[in-house]
């Protein structure tokens, strides 16, 4: 793969976390500027998500945001992937050796909109936010092996530990992904 190839967002996730292994430190937001001099992909206020997986596909980490709570889309990206990479609570945290064998992907997220209806939903479309009480469950948009409303419901309530839709608010958002693409798979 040529890192020339990927997306300024997908080099700056990675880099993040790279540089946090070279020095222990967390990347100036302004590095951004060197992987695309373009400021405006850089000075927006955006959520994003950062996801981490296996060359096979299997998920390793995956923190994000449904609101910017950053004062740039750099500073998500960076926090972002940080948190995939060490404090995914269902992971361990990443290793360095284990950088090789992982691929990055960023999703940036529009301004979640609630819905009325689960008619309004489609998961390869949307992603969904569920909330019922202080509890809430994020579940993205176009994810492998779920093809139903229904399967999509099930496990955003899961994760949210909400056991009835009843009476729980419903926002759906889109994503504009970006992933590496390893041409050894």
């Amino acid at each position: 793969m040529n890192a020339d190839d990927l997306h300024p967002y997908v080099k700056l996730a990675r880099r993040a976390v790279e540089y946090y292994f070279e020095t222990r430190k967390i990347l100036d937001p302004s590095e951004a500027l060197s992987l695309s001099p373009k400021r405006e992909l850089w000075d927006k206020r955006l959520a994003c998500f950062v996801s981490i997986k296996t060359l096979n596909g299997n998920l390793r980490g995956c923190i994000g945001t449904i609101r910017p709570v950053r004062e740039n889309l750099a500073s998500e990206i960076i926090y972002n992937a940080l948190a995939a990479a060490f404090e995914d609570p269902r992971f361990m945290p990443l290793k360095e050796e284990e950088l090789p064998g992982v691929i990055f992907s960023v999703d940036v997220l529009s301004e979640p909109e609630r819905v009325t209806s689960i008619e309004e939903l489609e998961p390869k479309k949307y992603g969904v936010v569920l909330e019922k009480g202080f509890k809430k469950g994020v579940l993205l948009p176009d994810l492998e092996g779920i093809d139903t409303v229904k399967e999509q419901l099930d496990i955003v309530a899961r994760k949210a530990g909400i056991s009835s839709l009843k009476g729980a608010r419903i926002y759906r958002f889109t994503v504009k992904r970006y992933e590496e693409v390893r041409k050894d798979r």
